[in-house]
This record gives C-alpha cells, structure tokens and sequence, in this order.
C-alpha cells in the first residue's frame, strides 16, 4: 500500500513539473500588439496585430471576477474599453502594463455608491521573488481586479506592446 501512494505523490508531482515546465507557443519575434481582447469568463488574453490573432493568452483575475469592477477593494476585473496607459518595467509583480480604468463612467458609478472607484487595474505577472509559481498561478483567480500571466508572458507582451494600445475586457 505504502508503494501505491508512494507512486502517485511521484505520479503527481511528476505531472505538475512537466505542466509547469512544458514550452508554450511563443510570440512572434517583432510581433506589434495593436489590440488586446480579455474575455474574463474564459480566463483569455487574445493579442492582435492589424485584426489577426497573434496569440492567446490564459490568465488568473481578481478574487471576485463575475461583473464589472464597482469599486475599490471589490476584488473585480472591470469590463469595458479602455487604453494600455503605462509600462512598469519595476513593478511588485514582475513587470506591468497599466489600464486605463477608471474611466468617467466608472466613476460616476462609483459615486452613487458613495464608493472611491480605484485604480491600478494591470496586466502583470507573478509577485517578485515568486516567478517559480510560473503556470500555477493560473489555477486560481488571486488578483485584486488585475489580469495576470507569467512573468515570461508578460515579458512578451511587455515589449510587444505600445502605450495607447487598445484593450477591450469583456464578462
């Protein structure tokens, strides 16, 4: 019995490594993202160059991802059109690329709530110092309202990404 168990600890932590560790189609060298598309109910980051699909992207969100974000600490992803208006090549969580949120609508909606709307919505990766997470991260949503990647990932789009691209975040 002791073999048995032994053999699936080994079964398991054997898949969880080749999982972890198994290469993934990268971004085109050179490729120039002009539009991102997130769909939060699939868990996806689709990457457009001139309305072709480049590449698609699997990615964790905020602790509570079901509606648009309302405000600060609902723990929600927004939803909406907004513009990448920041690159953080220092940030917390590896490197980040900012959304616009909120936006003036986002605020009003806050106001009524008499609630501040928040801010600091990113595409970003793993915590510093945790980049060995690498695809686990992806398990579960753990965010405050961001979208995260690996920290290879968000190094792709990082550099394939211009300031006033547009990103359109869909439920």
């Amino acid at each position: 019995m002791k073999k048995i168990i032994f053999f699936i600890i080994l079964f398991f932590i054997t898949g969880a490594v080749i999982y972890n560790l198994y290469p993934e189609k990268k971004l085109p060298t050179n490729a120039e993202i002009d539009y991102i598309i997130v769909k939060k109910s699939n868990r996806q980051l689709l990457a457009y160059s001139k309305q072709i699909l480049i590449k698609t992207y699997q990615i964790s969100l905020g602790d509570s991802p079901v509606g648009h974000k309302e405000f600060e600490g609902d723990e929600k992803t927004p939803e909406g059109v907004y513009i990448i208006n920041a690159k953080n090549p220092h940030s917390g969580y590896h490197k980040n690329l900012g959304v616009s949120y909120p936006n003036e609508k986002d605020i009003a909606k806050a106001k009524t709530l008499n609630k501040l709307p928040g801010g600091d919505i990113k595409i970003h990766g793993v915590r510093n110092k945790l980049g060995f997470i690498g695809k686990f991260q992806r398990l579960f949503d753990w965010t405050n309202g961001c979208m995260a990647l690996t920290n290879n990932e968000v190094d792709e789009l990082y550099y394939a990404v211009n300031i006033g691209t547009k990103i359109e975040i869909r439920p």
